[in-house]
């Protein structure tokens, strides 16, 4: 059976006045993808700003405020070792939050990338836990793409 998606990834660049590197992304999702045993159907990562996120948030979860990124599954069983779903990635709060996590503004924006995806691998960060289990895996995914603090 083939894929309906003509591409396993599909990228927008839907932000006014920031972007990211497009083949860095592609390498990202799929180094994720890869290192969790998992398949990729379709993920689709939309890079935007604070009005398009808070308005998903909003019309979606319910929730009346800025968040870096949102993630939705798109898969109609639980498993989670197919990823199938959309990321929707504020750009405006990387640019706005990276010095005070002594980082780049890409680096911050390509984290909030994997902590959309991870979600839509099934990770949880509700508990302080699953908090601290997607931030390790968010650094260890970073650090094997991008070892020191540049995109390139």
């Amino acid at each position: 059976m083939s894929s309906p998606y003509p591409e396993a990834i599909s990228l927008e660049q839907d932000h006014p006045s920031l972007a990211l590197d497009e083949e860095v992304l592609n390498r990202l999702i799929r180094q994720v993808v890869e290192a969790e045993g998992a398949s990729l159907l379709h993920v689709s990562v939309v890079l935007s700003d604070h009005d398009t996120v808070r308005r998903l948030n909003q019309s979606y979860l319910d929730h009346d405020y800025d968040t870096d990124v949102l993630s939705f599954s798109l898969r109609e069983t639980d498993d989670d070792a197919k990823v199938e779903g959309e990321i929707y990635v504020d750009l405006d709060t990387a640019a706005e939050r990276h010095e005070e996590f002594d980082t780049s503004f890409e680096r911050e924006a390509y984290r909030y990338v994997v902590h959309g995806l991870l979600h839509l691998l099934g990770y949880d960060d509700a508990t302080e836990e699953g908090q601290n289990t997607m931030r390790a895996k968010e650094d260890k995914y970073l650090s094997d793409l991008l070892p020191t603090d540049s995109t390139s």
